[in-house]
């Protein structure tokens, strides 16, 4: 067994996790190149005493179900797993299919179908709200192209940033949770992008390896009908199979009131799923030293350091603005230079600089302190 696959497994469920013994944990996989983790992980979590249960997916397989999927099929799937899902302790899903784009073709009614009687129920108000979860991909020649590297390069490259000193991540992330918890008005510059909200009062939670691998990020819920102006994300963003690029939002009072991307019919078919879909749930900053470019995943991409996302949809229960929807969208904004640059200001001081912090006690997180 790679040593790597290992530490990566001990650190799922005695770090981000937190299990302990008696307790339930489900372990979803997608792809069988994931494998070798998964057995790891039921390893650790027999270890600890804790009771582990698997499922295996394959997008192929999801796709021919959604194809002639029905209202009823869904339903009754939802109610299956929901009845699981409530009584699991713990969570973590590993995507590791080798085409990130095999659900792209899935009709959008046919989707939305999914998200509001299935993902919704079972992730949403379950997974999300009552478990101790963790979610990540898992290394394989899909990831490594999209990166444009090779399958070694990206696994050094995973493995490097997976397994990073969480516990100092941590202590400098804390840092911008305390600048956060005094700010009220956020607005962020770049190019095409001049958008400003309220995040007062809304509580700042520090993301150190606990619900994603790999981390790093500081988010919150901004003032729900406080987000005015425009944002032209610059990161290409795959949501259930499809790659958006050049996405465009304008808001007004908290509302999406247009909405343009490559494919404008399809994003605004998920931004219409429910009425909470035009309203943004989450704003973060990326802050992984080791994450500087996109390679078409959020669960990296969102981590990007100098970056930050706003996201359409459902808020979280930890930090809520009251919008609820079956979407969930971390759509992402570099403002590094290679990325066209741009400015974060909290309440009119500005703190970062094309992706670079530079009041004193946010410089912390500068990457450089972490190599």
């Amino acid at each position: 067994m790679d040593q790597r696959i290992e530490k990566l497994a001990k650190t799922i469920v005695n770090y981000s996790v937190d299990l302990k013994k008696g307790e339930k944990i489900l372990i979803q996989h997608f792809g069988a190149e994931s494998m070798p983790l998964v057995r790891q992980i039921v390893k650790e979590v027999y270890k600890v005493g804790g009771v582990p249960f698997v499922n295996t997916y394959l997008n192929s397989i999801r796709r021919e179900l959604l194809l002639g999927s029905t209202q009823e099929q869904q339903k009754i799937h939802a109610e299956v797993d929901a009845a699981m899902m409530s009584q699991m302790d713990a969570y973590v899903g590993i995507r590791g299919d080798l085409n990130p784009s095999e659900l792209a073709d899935v009709p959008g009614d046919k989707m939305g179908q999914y998200l509001s009687l299935y993902q919704k129920k079972v992730h949403s108000e379950i997974r999300v709200p009552k478990t101790k979860w963790c979610v990540m991909i898992y290394p394989n020649y899909g990831f490594a192209y999209a990166m444009d590297t090779s399958l070694e390069g990206f696994e050094e490259f995973y493995y490097n940033v997976c397994n990073l000193d969480y516990s100092k991540l941590s202590a400098a992330q804390e840092k911008l949770v305390e600048y956060m918890k005094k700010t009220d008005k956020v607005r962020l510059t770049g190019p095409g992008t001049d958008i400003s909200f309220s995040i007062k009062d809304m509580p700042p939670i520090n993301c150190d390896g606990k619900f994603n691998i790999p981390d790093g990020e500081v988010y919150l819920a901004p003032v729900k009908n406080s987000v005015n102006g425009k944002i032209s994300y610059n990161c290409p963003s795959v949501y259930q199979g499809y790659t958006y690029e050049n996405v465009v939002f304008e808001f007004e009072n908290g509302k999406i009131v247009k909405a343009t991307a490559n494919n404008t019919e399809k994003i605004n078919e998920i931004l219409d799923t429910d009425e909470g879909a035009r309203y943004i749930g989450e704003f973060a900053i990326g802050t992984n030293p080791f994450i500087n470019k996109p390679m078409k995943n959020t669960l990296f991409d969102e981590k990007i350091a100098g970056s930050i996302h706003l996201t359409p949809g459902n808020a979280y229960d930890i930090s809520c603005n009251g919008n609820k929807s079956a979407v969930h969208w971390d759509l992402v904004f570099i403002q590094t230079p290679e990325y066209g640059g741009g400015n974060m200001y909290f309440d009119d001081v500005l703190v970062r600089e094309d992706g670079r912090y530079i009041v004193d006690e946010l410089k912390c997180l500068n990457p450089e302190n972490f190599m």
